[in-house]
């Protein structure tokens, strides 16, 4: 049995409905495991054979406990996961980018292997209001979300990965 992990924060709900697609459509012969990120830990990551980062970007840069999450668990995890599949799922405001970098730049470190460009999903919230509001992703980004999960949970399956 593979193992894809998709390991997620969320504040106003975007990420969250992104995550829950990825993980959505199964995969004979593969354990979807969802965990937020402040519950996700080092034998989390060990135990992986796939992962799917999603994250906010919150003042152009991962959200804190994404921050969190891969401060605890890198220096437990280098050396012992590298070649492994892996994506990352971004739901900004208006760009996205940034956050995205950053998660490539530790996934390089843990020298895993990128399965796809990264899914950015802006919501054009621009205002206080509007980024503390909660947020809806549209019925198109999800079904992009849900097909990021199942391709690489086909991949883990098919032995490609």
């Amino acid at each position: 049995m593979k193992t894809l992990l998709i390991v997620w924060h969320s504040l106003t709900g975007g990420t969250r409905q992104m995550a829950e697609s990825a993980a959505a459509r199964g995969e004979p012969g593969v354990l979807i495991r969802s965990p937020r990120a402040a519950d996700a830990g080092p034998d989390d990551v060990l135990g992986a054979d796939g992962f799917i980062f999603a994250t906010p970007e919150n003042l152009a840069a991962m959200a804190g406990v994404m921050k969190d999450f891969f401060d605890r668990t890198y220096y437990a995890a280098l050396d012992q996961i590298a070649g492994r599949p892996y994506a990352t799922m971004v739901c900004a405001g208006s760009d996205g980018h940034n956050a995205a970098r950053q998660i490539a730049r530790i996934a390089t470190g843990w020298r895993l292997r990128p399965i796809a460009d990264p899914l950015i999903v802006c919501t054009g919230a621009q205002t206080p209001e509007a980024i503390a509001a909660p947020k809806i992703v549209s019925p198109a980004d999800l079904a992009r979300c849900r097909d990021l999960g199942a391709a690489l949970a086909a991949g883990l399956a098919a032995g490609i990965f």
